[in-house]
């Protein structure tokens, strides 16, 4: 049986080598060009790092459909299922940008300092640059996708699942944001929060490469759906870390969701068993609060079961994920989608 340690080997191993890939691919589809100062914010934080995850899932997805061992083939002239070949590599490219994009504007509304170790775009730069960069990436992403090469009825189908997933990442930063002023969110509303803000980039990351090489209706809903279940297991098992996690570990102050009074699944389950989950820290500012005052909070949400709640709904999210990848050939890039999935909730900082 393998362990969750040589999972995470393996699962690293694969999206650093893919990440490599898109790493030299990021620079020829977004050159830094005039006005030199946009072009500089918008790849300022492409160009900081990210474990590139949604395009590894997208590569990997590409290689399970047409059953290419791993890294066998050439991303930029990928075979289609009906002989053809395209360029998948822009299609991943395309997804990295538009999570860029969110990423500048989740920093704004949030007045966050830092990004990937580095001082955040509207920090480094300024409010108005980093706007016009994140505007910038969002019709970017469309313009790369329009350049995979493939048959025009695909791409615009391909354009549409981007199109909408962009829309539904901003209802679910705006139920987000609408969740922070209210005391009675149901488990069922964070979770449709959560498939809005975050999840679905990684259901379009699963099903673009479907649509893009001809695959049929069934799987392309059933690759959506491993996105969707991965994709909030991923955002609730966060949750979880940002308690669980050591702060130096973590890059921020643990438990700074809790003292900003941000919905998780953890709390809305804490209140549903009588916490006064409000009252779990004196603060609300994330600078003031203690290790210990986090450390009491923390075993209060355990006492109430909160934690084991979500540690088993992003379990059973992701074994349903899993499932839905057996519309996949049997092969090597389908078992690390799925080894991808159980590290995505396994994972430490």
């Amino acid at each position: 049986m393998t362990t969750p340690e040589a999972r995470e080997e393996a699962v690293l191993e694969a999206v650093r080598k893919r990440r490599e890939q898109v790493n030299e691919a990021i620079p020829a589809e977004l050159p830094i060009q005039r006005p030199e100062r946009l072009y500089e914010a918008s790849r300022y934080l492409l160009d900081a790092g990210g474990k590139r995850l949604r395009p590894t899932v997208l590569l990997t997805t590409a290689e399970a459909l047409v059953d290419a061992e791993p890294l066998s083939e050439d991303y930029r002239e990928f075979p289609t299922l009906d002989e053809g070949t395209i360029d998948v590599m822009d299609a991943a490219v395309s997804v990295e940008v538009i999570q860029s994009f969110t990423l500048i504007h989740d920093d704004i509304m949030d007045d966050d300092d830092l990004r990937r170790g580095v001082p955040a775009v509207h920090k480094e730069y300024d409010l108005e640059t980093a706007i016009l960069a994140g505007d910038t990436l969002y019709s970017k992403a469309f313009e790369i996708m329009l350049e995979t090469g493939a048959e025009p009825d695909r791409a615009v189908e391909a354009l549409g699942v981007l199109a909408r997933t962009c829309t539904k990442i901003c209802e679910g930063q705006s139920l987000d944001v609408t969740f922070e002023t209210r005391a009675d969110v149901m488990p069922e509303e964070y979770l449709e929060m959560v498939e809005q803000k975050t999840a679905v980039l990684y259901a379009a990351s699963a099903c673009l490469p479907a649509i893009l090489l001809g695959a049929d209706d069934d799987t392309i809903d059933a690759l959506y759906g491993y996105g969707l279940d991965v994709g909030r297991a991923f955002q609730i098992q966060d949750d979880v870390l940002d308690l669980t996690v050591p702060s130096e570990k973590l890059g921020k102050q643990r438990g700074s969701d809790l003292v900003e009074n941000k919905q998780t699944l953890i709390t809305v389950h804490a209140r549903d068993q009588g916490v006064d989950v409000e009252g779990l820290v004196d603060t609300d500012d994330v600078d003031a609060v203690t290790e210990a005052e986090i450390d009491d909070a923390v075993a209060e949400l355990e006492a109430a079961g909160s934690i084991d709640y979500a540690n088993e709904t992003a379990r059973d999210l992701v074994a349903r994920g899993k499932e839905r990848l057996e519309v996949l050939p049997d092969n090597e890039a389908r078992d690390l989608l799925c080894e991808l999935a159980d590290y995505l909730i396994e994972r430490g900082y």
